[in-house]
């Protein structure tokens, strides 16, 4: 959709300049340009808009009713253009990464994760921005991705980082609570699971997983639906229930004891969580391959 009507672009600015300064002189000045130069765009975006802006009284100006109004609009829009455009910059430095990732793999993998990359390299700025939908790609300019997915977006190259294992946890308390690890699986899942509820498709649910480790499609009593990973991981460390894990996703809730596997069952599948990387990118600064290449090696580590 074209955005229209749209005055001179050149003339707001030395209208916000003249406005701010009440004078076409400082305004000159600030700008770099004559002080004849200023006026003629004045008049120009006047002529346009088919309405005076200033008076001009004995070598001095002041705005009109409209031109204060006006000024206010176009004062606090070049005020948002050079904050963003600033951002923009900002992170387009050779010292710079922006990584894009969700909610889960920011908080439960990637976060833990970062003070062993600020300790190695002190220089490198990182920018996390976090989005659960994988099609936001599309939107945001970033240098990396980190995404769990069988089919990686358009126009983006995908390297594993790990593998996708899936598998039950629940809390010590929950565990005891139904009778422990030898009862039978209609025992342990019958009572509450917790799903997450997700419009990312290739996440895993429930039913998928009785599936793929042959065990009967298990109705519980009640189920309580989350549609955040990390929220759902809490639910059960606070003892609601049973969720699927993803591994490198839990680690080190288990190996801290703070959740425990009820039952051995796992269901490993081709998937992966990934780097993804803009394939259009020739050049690659500097920080972004180091932070791929520490990426790629906790990833290693992750499944060694």
């Amino acid at each position: 959709m074209k955005i229209k009507p749209l005055p001179p672009l050149n003339s707001l600015v030395a209208f916000e300049a003249a406005s701010r300064h009440l004078s076409f002189t400082l305004a000159a000045n600030e700008l770099n340009v004559t002080q004849g130069a200023v006026s003629r765009q004045i008049r120009q975006l006047e002529e346009y808009l088919g309405t005076a802006l200033f008076m001009r009284i004995n070598r001095t100006i002041n705005l009109t009713a409209t031109g204060s109004l006006y000024y206010q609009s176009i004062s606090n829009s070049l005020i948002d253009i050079s904050t963003v455009t600033g951002d923009v910059k900002k992170w387009q430095g050779d010292r710079k990464v922006t990584v894009v990732t969700t909610n889960a793999m920011a908080a439960l993998w990637l976060m833990p994760r970062v003070p062993d990359f600020q300790r190695r390299y002190e220089d490198i700025d990182l920018r996390i921005l976090v989005s659960d939908t994988i099609q936001d790609l599309r939107q945001m300019d970033c240098n990396i991705a980190l995404f769990y997915c069988r089919t990686p977006p358009q126009n983006m190259k995908a390297t594993p980082l790990f593998s996708e294992e899936v598998f039950p946890v629940c809390s010590p308390g929950y565990l005891e609570k139904i009778g422990g690890p030898a009862q039978p699986a209609e025992v342990i899942f019958n009572k509450t699971l917790l799903c997450l509820e997700d419009a990312h498709a290739d996440w895993l649910g429930w039913d998928e997983w009785f599936s793929a480790v042959d065990l009967p499609n298990i109705r519980p009593k009640n189920r309580i639906n989350i549609n955040n990973y990390p929220m759902l991981l809490q639910a059960a460390l606070n003892g609601q229930g049973i969720a699927l894990a993803w591994g490198g996703l839990s680690d080190n809730y288990l190996e801290s004891g703070a959740l425990v596997r009820p039952v051995p069952q796992v269901h490993a599948t081709r998937s992966s969580f990934s780097l993804l990387e803009p394939v259009e990118k020739s050049l690659v600064p500097a920080s972004v391959k180091l932070f791929r290449a520490w990426l790629l090696a906790q990833g290693t580590a992750a499944v060694a």
